[in-house]
């Protein structure tokens, strides 16, 4: 099988494109491979239906972060145009309609002002409702879990007086007159490609095919008002900080009727006091006292998930590491799981009593408590245990 091409290279875009750009960027190689223009050629198919691929995924801020994080991996390649049981041609221009000039609307035109009968029709409806961002702050114990939060948003909300409608009742709605109540009216343009018809929601009505004679007096006509909504939002275990994830139609109400955009939720990892994240490992400073480290120990030590009992061998240096296998953050992709890495820091007294000085000084000069070089060389140094630690060579 042959290696799949990165999304951004697909549509010769930078990884820091914004939307506008991206869309200018797929219709410029729609235009190039589009059937219509490569009749009979499985390459330029082939390569129309890669950038649709590539386009599906890069437009969509949730799955254009998990693609950034994880690359191909990270996204569920079965479902999208030219994946494994992908879109046909017609998914690719129902789905991307606006892209191709159809506009949504009934049938489309391709670039040469031929109408094609049935490629996706949208519903008319009223204007789409904006998206809405919000934060939502994890713990690592909930990020390690995965957590369900109930949160309050604030935002726009469908009239519950006129139902969405935005008319007083139902004699004040009436067929727009603009587009006989189609929802849609055709425009035609000079291209360099020659005359191109398109189909566009219909400025009078919004699309919705409707217009109003008496305005609902709670919502003024718009068949939404601002209020606030009691979500609950579910969060896979092994996010991270920056990722983004989308509840869809959960965004702001559209106007008289129209959808609701998404709502957009960025996760914050909370600073924990016990443990630092690297990755999918979890760090821990452990304090030793000097005694425990040379006589040897047992201690407990606090996980994500409770507290593990550590054996520490005599003779412990100040500096080693312990790895606890699987005692770290489970991968989003469920890939895994990491580790709890515990690093034993010799504890130093700030005073000490009299007794305990007299003691510190009887063996600060015993044999045994004298530095050895020669005892020393033989141990491994420093980058010699990271890499022991890490897996390095």
């Amino acid at each position: 099988m042959a290696q799949k091409r990165d999304y951004y290279e697909v549509l010769g875009v930078d990884r820091n494109v914004e939307k506008a750009q991206l869309k200018k960027a797929y219709r410029k190689v729609a235009m190039k491979y589009h059937p219509d223009r490569n009749p009979d050629n499985p390459e330029a198919e082939e390569k129309f239906k890669e950038a649709a691929e590539a386009y599906e995924v890069l437009n969509d801020d949730q799955k254009r972060a998990a693609y950034d994080r994880y690359g191909h991996a990270g996204v569920n390649q079965g479902a999208g145009p030219g994946g494994a049981g992908g879109f046909s041609m017609e998914d690719i221009f129902s789905q991307f309609s606006d892209i191709f000039g159809g506009g949504g609307g009934g049938g489309g035109f391709d670039f040469f002002g031929q109408q094609q009968g049935g490629r996706g029709r949208r519903a008319a409806g009223g204007q789409k409702g904006s998206n809405l961002r919000i934060r939502v702050g994890l713990t690592l114990e909930e990020i390690a879990k995965g957590a369900k939060k109930k949160i309050k948003v604030k935002k726009y909300v469908s009239c519950a007086s006129c139902g969405g409608s935005g008319a007083k009742d139902s004699n004040s709605i009436k067929t727009c007159g603009t587009c006989n109540g189609s929802g849609y009216v055709r425009r035609v343009q000079n291209t360099f490609l020659g005359q191109m018809q398109t189909t566009v929601a219909c400025p009078q009505c919004n699309g919705s095919g409707k217009s109003i004679t008496s305005k609902c007096t709670s919502c003024g006509g718009e068949g939404r008002t601002y209020g606030e909504e009691t979500l609950e939002i579910d969060i896979p275990a092994g996010v991270s900080e920056g990722l983004q994830l989308s509840m869809h139609g959960k965004g702001n109400a559209g106007m008289n009727g129209g959808p609701a955009g998404d709502l957009l939720i960025n996760i914050q990892e909370k600073e924990h006091e016990l443990f630092a994240r690297d990755g999918n490992n979890i760090h821990y400073e452990l304090d030793v006292n000097f005694a425990d480290l040379v006589l040897g120990t047992a201690v407990e030590v606090p996980t994500l998930t409770g507290k593990v009992k550590v054996t520490l061998p005599a003779g412990t240096e100040g500096g080693k590491v312990f790895r606890l296998r699987g005692k770290g953050l489970p991968s989003l992709r469920g890939y895994g799981q990491g580790d709890q890495l515990i690093h034993v820091k010799v504890w130093v007294p700030k005073n000490v009593s009299s007794d305990e000085r007299r003691a510190l000084e009887k063996i600060r000069d015993s044999k045994n408590f004298i530095p050895n070089a020669k005892e020393k060389g033989g141990r491994k140094g420093f980058l010699d245990r990271l890499r022991d630690v890490f897996g390095g060579n």
